[in-house]
């Protein structure tokens, strides 16, 4: 039986992650775990987050998922969610300046006290639904139409300008990367859990996905 690890570094919406993935793929085992052992047991893994992302790395450099999640993204099909893709990073201005786990090159930037479009005024955080326009064919985007809407809750946003591997694109005030894609990796800004039905098509493919693009 095929498994799905969603590492457990007390910073995720776990419950709904976990229950979202069996939702969608109900023969397969989903464990929500801190232990390395399991987790590299796992033929699939998923990096959460939310909050605030000194206090994420903080635990996750602590339980040493920094060092684990760089060995098992090398192997298998692996996502990371929200602040769990900022935290795949090189860094974020968030918090004064954080370096992340590094895995992609880009910044993590802030949207900004001014965040304004067409004249008028934005609120930060970015909340809500709103359109990602795909820039690559990628298995994950099986089954889910281009222009498709998900939902965002973040403040600090990955750089879409100069992204070489940027798979998705969003626009609120400035172009962001919706989502980010190599080899086996593919990480998303948005909440699959809570984006509907092109949300949960976007976790059945991982489960169904082999890391191949």
């Amino acid at each position: 039986m095929k498994t799905v690890a969603i590492i457990d570094y007390g910073m995720g919406n776990l419950h709904s992650a976990k229950k979202a993935v069996e939702h969608v793929a109900p023969g397969i085992t989903v464990l929500v775990t801190d232990d390395p052992a399991r987790i590299r047991e796992a033929d699939r893994v998923i990096l959460p987050g939310v909050g605030a992302i000194r206090d994420c790395m903080a635990e996750i450099r602590r339980l040493g998922i920094d060092t684990l999640v760089r060995e098992v993204s090398q192997d298998r099909p692996f996502l990371g969610v929200c602040v769990g893709m900022q935290a795949l990073m090189a860094r974020s201005e968030e918090n004064g300046g954080v370096d992340c786990i590094g895995l992609f090159p880009s910044q993590v930037r802030y949207f900004g006290e001014n965040l304004t479009e067409n004249g008028e005024r934005l609120k930060v955080p970015h909340m809500g639904w709103n359109e990602v326009y795909q820039t690559i064919e990628h298995p994950l985007w099986h089954n889910i139409a281009d222009g498709d809407r998900f939902y965002f809750v973040h403040s600090y946003y990955a750089e879409a300008a100069g992204n070489t591997e940027i798979s998705g694109r969003s626009h609120y005030g400035v172009d962001l990367a919706a989502t980010v894609a190599r080899n086996n990796i593919f990480a998303a800004q948005f909440r699959p859990e809570k984006s509907a039905r092109a949300g949960l098509q976007l976790l059945k493919n991982f489960t169904n996905w082999n890391g191949k693009s």
